[in-house]
């Protein structure tokens, strides 16, 4: 492992479908994911995520990107103490609700069953369960973007291609594109945390839209089975001891 590899971003989604937020530091523990990353989701159509009992659904079952490209014109902000979330769309404020609140939760299925209409195959609801994460993944894993991967995609395109399309936690500059995808099964350490790669990650057209307009502009897993035969891009990595990692921080292969 070259010394320059280096984070370069950290990220959480606290509601599934909803923009990123940059993080300063992530404390991690062992068999976790970024605290507060997909902890809330909305279902769109049947009411049967269980928070007593919650198990994972396919993405299809909730509002999301890959079908709702709606949703990347809005921006939100989560604040942890409050466990309140801030939507602005189109750049003005639009909703503050507690979504540990009946009344904020209740608030927010009201906006997204008037900004998502069209899309709707029900009553939205909006769900969470203590420690559960409503990733694509069904187990607890950090998703991992290299950069320089996004560089070649890029080049294929002709195009920039924003990073974030890719809604991943750590952003990892220094590696040959596709280097990551050798990790499956070894072990790195990012400042104070051991990760174990598990596996790759396969796009899909949820990685078409702008996140910064909500255009869908692009065919990614298109172009990567192109010109790559496969439509992964990125890791998703076990987190095998606690610890904090930062941006700046080094990412080293273990022996």
């Amino acid at each position: 492992m070259r010394d320059s590899a280096t984070i370069v971003g950290l990220y959480r989604y606290p509601v599934k479908g909803l923009s990123p937020e940059a993080l300063a530091e992530v404390t991690l523990e062992a068999g976790g994911t970024f605290p507060w990353d997909r902890a809330f989701a909305i279902e769109n159509g049947k009411h049967d995520f269980d928070p007593e009992n919650p198990k994972h659904f396919p993405k299809i079952k909730f509002l999301m990107l890959m079908r709702d490209e709606r949703l990347a014109r809005l921006k939100t902000h989560f604040d942890d103490a409050t466990t309140t979330l801030d939507i602005a769309e189109d750049g003005k404020p639009a909703l503050r609700a507690n979504l540990m609140t009946a009344e904020g939760r209740a608030a927010i299925e009201d906006f997204m069953a008037d900004y998502m209409k069209d899309e709707l195959r029900g009553t939205p609801r909006l769900v969470h369960a203590p420690g559960f994460s409503h990733s694509d993944a069904p187990a607890k894993l950090v998703s991992i973007i290299n950069m320089a991967s996004v560089r070649a995609l890029e080049e294929k395109i002709g195009a920039h291609v924003n990073p974030l399309r890719f809604r991943a936690n750590v952003y990892v500059e220094g590696l040959h594109a596709f280097e990551d995808h050798d990790w499956v099964g070894r072990r790195f350490k990012i400042g104070g945390a051991t990760f174990e790669g598990f596996h790759k990650t396969v796009r899909c057209a949820a990685t078409n839209v702008d996140p910064a307009t909500g255009t869908r502009d692009m065919e990614i897993p298109a172009t990567l089975l192109h010109h790559w035969d496969h439509a992964d891009l990125g890791l998703y990595a076990h987190v095998k001891s606690p610890g904090t990692i930062r941006p700046g921080d080094k990412l080293v292969l273990e022996d």
